[in-house]
């Protein structure tokens, strides 16, 4: 899989307002505007571009459940309109970072569109030209849509890997720091719950800004010792510091990232442990895990084994979907994209199926197209 090069996405945040997001894209989307220019009229006037239309509406409803962090390698067959739908749960705090590629050989465009799961699925971001990987904030844990959609009558391989890492910079300089102590532990006895995590660090270790933004308090007394909070620009979101040995910002005082605003200590009601910094994460609605804002670990996908993705399958043992319903052994499948687990594969009434590699059976030859398929291709 080496000739793959990087080709179009958007980079965006997701933390950006809804108001930015438009202003970005003048309220249409990539989506939108190839839908106007196809055949010079309006997509929808056309029996191609109805079912382009419902195609990319029907992959929303029969989006495929994945675990992040994930990998898959797709190919966009052109007889007919497709789309794929990816559904994925994200925590508040998380950053998750999505790469798309194609190989050199291949002319298409993909238009992807992240969702947040509504009543009506909230448009998020789409695809531009920009670059080949986009990565977005998630400002509330749900549920997200990825939809995948080629231009019409195009065909062409490419590869997804989806990333989650931290949204913020660690609070801890150097190598030494841990995080020990856990968001909603018991404390006092049962009395209380943690509202917090602990990171433990050598005493006078220096404390850094996770983000951008500016003082808002510097504070001394109480369970926290010494205290610093930091509002974190265009967020709603503040960072607090406690139990520090020396605060070195003022209220009022922009940061940068990285900035030094502290020495890690023991002061307030840790005057009895070792040193570390109490550091949380609040919203107006109060306090938040503050672990998926800072965990260092950046998870990836394995690699993905690779399959022959131009051909069909056919099912060898009955199975169900995502929803319960049972197909059939022997009923032939169309491979959409192949994963760390299987394949997910286009059923003949256009639903899809995730189904394992040892589920299905490679056919010797490819099965041909349906006849109003080849009519409608010829009539572009």
């Amino acid at each position: 899989m080496k000739n793959f090069v990087p080709f179009l996405l958007l980079v965006a945040l997701v933390g950006t307002s809804c108001k930015s997001v438009k202003n970005i894209f003048d309220a249409k989307t990539p989506h939108e505007k190839y839908s106007k220019k196809l055949d010079k009229k309006d997509i929808d006037e056309t029996p191609a571009g109805r079912e382009w239309i419902a195609v990319s509406k029907r992959a929303l409803d029969d989006a495929q459940s994945i675990e992040l962090p994930y990998r898959q390698i797709g190919y966009f067959h052109p007889d007919k309109p497709r789309a794929l739908g990816l559904k994925f749960k994200a925590n508040f705090g998380e950053r998750i970072t999505f790469t798309l590629d194609k190989k050199a050989s291949a002319s298409f465009v993909i238009f992807a569109d992240l969702y947040k799961q509504k009543n009506n699925n909230e448009h998020l971001l789409s695809a531009d030209t920009a670059s080949n990987q986009f990565s977005f904030d998630v400002n509330e844990t749900g549920t997200y849509f990825l939809r995948l959609q080629p231009q019409l009558y195009h065909k062409g391989e490419y590869k997804l890997s989806v990333a989650v890492g931290p949204s913020l910079g660690f609070p801890v300089s150097g190598t030494r720091a841990s995080v020990g102590s856990f968001w909603g532990a018991n404390r006092d006895g049962g009395k209380r719950l943690h509202e917090g995590i602990d990171i433990f660090a050598p005493k006078l270790t220096p404390l850094v800004a996770a983000a951008d933004g500016v003082v808002t308090g510097v504070k001394e007394g109480g369970l926290g010792g010494k205290v610093v909070w930091i509002r974190v620009n265009g967020k709603n979101t503040s960072l607090y510091y406690a139990h520090l040995h020396k605060q070195m910002v003022r209220e009022g005082q922009q940061v940068k990232q990285g900035e030094t605003i502290g020495l890690v200590g023991n002061t307030g009601n840790a005057i009895h442990t070792a040193s570390h910094l109490h550091f949380g994460v609040y919203t107006s609605d109060g306090p938040v895990n503050p672990l998926p804002f800072v965990n260092q670990s950046i998870k990836t996908a394995p690699a993905v084994p690779a399959k022959n993705l131009a051909g069909y399958l056919k099912l060898i043992k009955t199975q169900k979907t995502q929803d319960g319903i049972s197909v059939a052994a022997n009923t032939p499948l169309l491979p959409l994209a192949v994963n760390g687990k299987g394949y997910l594969a286009e059923l003949p009434n256009g639903n899809i199926i995730q189904t394992p590699f040892t589920s299905v059976k490679v056919l010797s030859q490819l099965i041909r197209q349906p006849v109003q398929s080849r009519v409608i291709a010829s009539n572009k």
